[in-house]
């Protein structure tokens, strides 16, 4: 009986772990940290062996696969001894891909992710098609592929995944843009990022698609210095595609083959800002792929409801717009967020900062922000770089403090908006808990 060893207790950990159990093999869990109740009492129910708080190396060196959380960085000590023995270390994507025949349609990029992964499985879902939405969102892909078998995948994949991947190969690959996050996983070095995100498409041949941001230079030069077997589909808001989708006057054009154009106008779109435009080109190219009928598209375009977190609007409280963008956890994000508000802003950021460059936000800063409140435990960065560009700039410690102080600043018809542009471990256990929090705080004025 071969040995799978799986590294971390989350989600992914424990989904691959059901389903390595099911196909038989000798499994082992070990997290560095504590392993949730809720997780606990699954590894009891499947009778897998697991342990918490630490590593043993003695259980975990005689592994013939190990399965490693995307959230532990490839330099770790135990990790390079596990590759050094010969032992191949993946990622959850690579391990249940092998025991599924699904149609899988992978979407990965530096920002918008989360939702172009939802509208796709939304135009799937309400197009009648068979389909399961995992990977960095919802359950896990392994326990989805042991318990209830779909006839599609719709994965939201990190680069953290992807770098764990050997012959995942998805039928259609979304790359939504590249913009420098991450880079302390990749020793500051854009390009490395880059070719982390490009490995989605590793695999794919001339029968599979990529669907990607023809206006990201960054996308469009890695394509031209490196030619892909896959299909290209290209969208974009500036030039007419010959194959792929596009904007014409407040209208996107979709088109993929003769006959089988879709217009739609902006107008209906659920989701406000450009970036959400983008979004809806590239789910509803996937969706057209896969056959999903051009009524059926256009009708989901419409009743789509956006990802929690995600430019969420909370609260209106004295004519001022509360607006929760919390999963904003890099620069470009955050541009998108105060590219789409329209009224004066007071913007709460701060948190870990992943090698930032708040250079690139100065103009939308000077045109829109009336006020800063930093959160976070190091604000250094940002008071040296916004210090003599807007007042009142304010240093705030918890949520708390902060929607206070949002409060005092903000007038009627302004929005205060959290979009950290940063990561939440200072302060909170994710981005999910810092945007709940600013919920509660909102709640309680």
């Amino acid at each position: 009986m071969k040995r799978l060893v799986i590294l971390g207790g989350g989600e992914s950990g424990v989904g691959t772990a059901i389903l390595g159990k099911q196909k038989g093999f000798n499994v082992f869990l070990s997290d560095k940290g504590k392993i949730k109740k809720k997780y606990k009492d699954v590894l009891k129910h499947f009778e897998i062996e697991w342990e918490e708080s630490q590593h043993s190396n003695s259980k975990i060196l005689d592994a013939d696969l190990v399965m490693k959380s995307p959230g532990i960085p490839d330099k770790v000590p135990l990790v390079k001894e596990i590759v050094q023995k010969g032992v191949s270390v993946i990622s959850e994507i690579e391990f249940a891909s092998k025991y599924t025949d699904a149609t899988i349609l992978g979407i990965t990029g530096s920002n918008g992710k989360t939702t172009t992964t939802m509208l796709t499985n939304h135009l799937l879902k309400e197009g009648g098609l068979s389909v399961g939405m995992a990977g960095n969102i919802g359950d896990s892909y392994a326990k989805m592929v042991s318990e209830k078998p779909f006839e599609n995948y719709v994965l939201e994949i990190s680069s953290f995944q992807l770098d764990g991947i050997i012959d995942f190969k998805p039928k259609i690959a979304i790359l939504t843009n590249i913009t420098p996050d991450h880079l302390d996983r990749y020793e500051y070095e854009f390009e490395k990022y880059i070719a982390s995100k490009f490995r989605i498409t590793m695999n794919q041949d001339e029968n599979d698609f990529l669907i990607y941001d023809a206006d990201d230079e960054v996308i469009a030069n890695w394509l031209n210095e490196h030619p892909v077997q896959s299909k290209l589909v290209p969208f974009s808001l500036n030039r007419e595609q010959e194959f792929g989708a596009w904007l014409k006057n407040e209208t996107i054009i979709i088109n993929i083959q003769p006959n089988n154009t879709i217009e739609m106008s902006t107008d209906f779109l659920a989701l406000d800002g450009q970036h959400n435009v983008k979004n809806t080109m590239a789910a509803s190219l996937a969706a057209l792929l896969v056959n999903v009928r051009k009524e059926s598209i256009l009708k989901s375009v419409e009743s789509f409801q956006g990802a929690p977190h995600r430019l969420e609007k909370v609260l209106k409280i004295n004519h001022v717009e509360y607006v929760n963008d919390s999963k904003a956890t890099n620069v470009n994000a955050t541009y998108y967020a105060l590219d789409g508000i329209k009224k004066p802003i007071v913007w709460i950021v701060g948190g870990v900062d992943k090698g930032n460059d708040y250079s690139e936000l100065m103009s939308m800063v000077r045109e829109k922000v009336k006020g800063i409140i930093c959160l976070g435990m190091d604000n250094t960065k940002l008071i040296e770089t916004f210090g003599n560009v807007v007042e009142p700039l304010v240093e705030t410690f918890s949520m708390e403090e902060a929607i206070k102080v949002a409060y005092k600043i903000a007038e009627r018809g302004d929005t205060v908006l959290l979009s950290p542009a940063c990561a939440s471990f200072d302060l909170f256990e994710n981005y999910e808990d810092r945007g709940n929090q600013f919920k509660a705080a909102i709640k309680k004025l």
